[in-house]
């Protein structure tokens, strides 16, 4: 209003030009001549009359920038279903020039396909804040969990819980989903998201989390960490994952207003009553989230489940025939005993890859290694704790047949012998604290078969056995020194006296 004034009166007073007016006022020259050209118009000149006041001198220069559309123009437009035109742009391919197309085709004199696009967008900027966001019909679905919680009751007078609410919402429909779980770790993490889809009757083709620990292994603006389990189960329904930048809300305002609803319209009702299970809950709830789909929309037609079985039903992928059994995945790097350790049980891997780092899939019945997604290792679950569970074939050559080594199979290898060897290696084995100790020694016997052959060392055995020496050196020496076939001490003085003309004999002393 000030410029305006002045301008005016540096025109109609100080008549300086167009072009020392624009400097002063610091205007382009084309806005002074514009102003000036409407002066004249009006048929004002300076001084100002007095029945033209601040008001009506404004409303006048209003006009200066927004012209007025004729009425037939006001008309028209009102007679275009912006409605129509913004839920038709949420289905997949359809474009704002599509839809000008059809329009062209219903209206005898219909406007230019920029006016079109012009008074769509001047349409939009005049709704609510949540219609600003356009999304495509089957593209994508919201999920969280509500930050209230329901305690679950137990009878017996044991342990309470306050069961966490998992809430989805789909981006174009607004259709809801809503359940309660024991907590929101994994498995209830993934079980949930099962759920939802069998809700839904598909699968959209992506998932839009927050930052959740089940989820989100690192959160990133750029390069968020999936966890690898919920990357596998989001794999298998083939469609993808894209988390919410971290403190950014707005990324999943969808879910956020949809937590709101539930916490309003299920929740709140849900106050007084008292629940002994979850099942019980999750009935009550089911009850609930239908009334809530069927809710009107204010000031839109139709409700979330019509909106749903309009606009996004038949375009969702469709569900995997079987559905996902629940894989958990880690990280593991395998030590120098080639073992991995998983949940203080350590499971056998090819001695190969010892410090690489491989990926373990397991459930409560099987564990299984992958590196580089090649399946090196299978093995059945343990929940033994501190104990191994190890497959020979992964051990090194030296390491297996040391793994072979057992008592039992010392005594057929020396039972192949000899019934003498048997029971001298049994006593090497059997004197020990513990029968490993025995191993080397049995082994260092048994190789003297080789050396010797099987007879010698029997028999070196059972001369051994019948002096009463009870070491590997005294079977060894017997052989060295080929005693296995010489008569025993006390063999000596038990044989019959020899007949001779000058032996006199014991009774000569009698």
């Amino acid at each position: 209003m000030r410029k305006i004034k002045t301008l005016l009166r540096l025109h109609f007073e100080c008549n300086l030009s167009q072009h020392k007016i624009a400097k002063s006022l610091s205007l382009s020259v084309g806005v002074v001549n514009k102003y000036l050209q409407k002066a004249k118009n009006l048929n004002l000149s300076w001084p100002l009359p007095q029945q033209l006041d601040d008001e009506k001198l404004l409303n006048s220069y209003l006009t200066l920038h927004k012209p007025q559309q004729n009425l037939e123009t006001q008309k028209a437009s009102q007679q275009i279903d912006f409605v129509l035109i913004h839920q038709e742009l949420k289905r997949k391919g359809v474009t704002l020039q599509l839809l000008w197309e059809e329009y062209t085709k219903t209206e005898t004199s219909p406007f230019s396909y920029s006016h079109f696009c012009y008074m769509y967008r001047k349409w939009r900027k005049h709704q609510p804040q949540s219609m600003r966001q356009t999304h495509k019909a089957g593209d994508k679905v919201f999920v969280d969990y509500a930050g209230q919680t329901i305690p679950i009751i137990d009878p017996l007078g044991g342990v309470n819980h306050d069961a966490q609410i998992f809430v989805g919402v789909l981006g174009a429909s607004n259709y809801v989903y809503a359940e309660a779980t024991w907590s929101q770790r994994l498995p209830d993490w993934i079980s949930s998201h099962q759920r939802m889809f069998e809700f839904y009757g598909g699968v959209p083709a992506m998932v839009v989390p927050d930052n959740l620990k089940s989820g989100v292994t690192k959160s990133c603006r750029y390069e968020p960490d999936i966890n690898p389990t919920y990357a596998d189960f989001i794999d298998y329904y083939g469609t993808a994952v894209l988390p919410a930048r971290p403190s950014k809300p707005k990324d999943k305002a969808k879910v956020e207003n949809a937590v709101l609803v539930v916490e309003r319209w299920i929740l709140a009702c849900l106050r007084h009553r008292t629940f002994t299970s979850l099942g019980e809950l999750n009935t009550e709830i089911k009850k609930l989230l239908q009334q809530l789909n069927n809710r009107p929309f204010k000031k839109m037609p139709g409700c979330r489940a019509s909106l749903f079985n309009e606009l996004e039903k038949s375009v969702l992928k469709a569900l995997p025939l079987y559905p996902y059994q629940l894989v958990e995945i880690k990280k593991a790097r395998v030590h120098v005993d080639y073992h991995i350790e998983l949940e203080h049980h350590y499971y056998s891997v090819p001695y190969q890859y010892i410090g690489k780092e491989i990926m373990v899939h397991f459930n409560s019945k099987c564990v299984e290694c992958r590196y580089q997604g090649k399946v090196i290792a299978l093995h059945q679950r343990s929940y033994q704790k501190s104990q191994h569970t190890t497959n020979l074939e992964h051990m090194p050559k030296s390491h297996r047949k040391h793994a072979e080594w057992t008592p039992e199979r010392f005594l057929t290898w020396a039972a192949q012998i000899g019934t003498g060897t048997a029971r001298y290696v049994d006593n090497l084995l059997s004197t020990k604290p513990h029968p490993e100790q025995g191993y080397r020694s049995c082994l260092g016997l048994l190789s003297l078969a080789k050396r010797y052959s099987n007879e010698r060392l029997e028999k070196a055995c059972e001369r051994a056995w019948k002096l009463g020496a009870r070491s590997r050196k005294s079977v060894a020496s017997i052989l060295e020194h080929n005693m296995e076939d010489l008569p025993l001490p006390q063999e000596l003085f038990t044989q019959a006296p020899i007949a001779h003309g000058n032996l006199r004999g014991k009774q000569y002393y009698h």
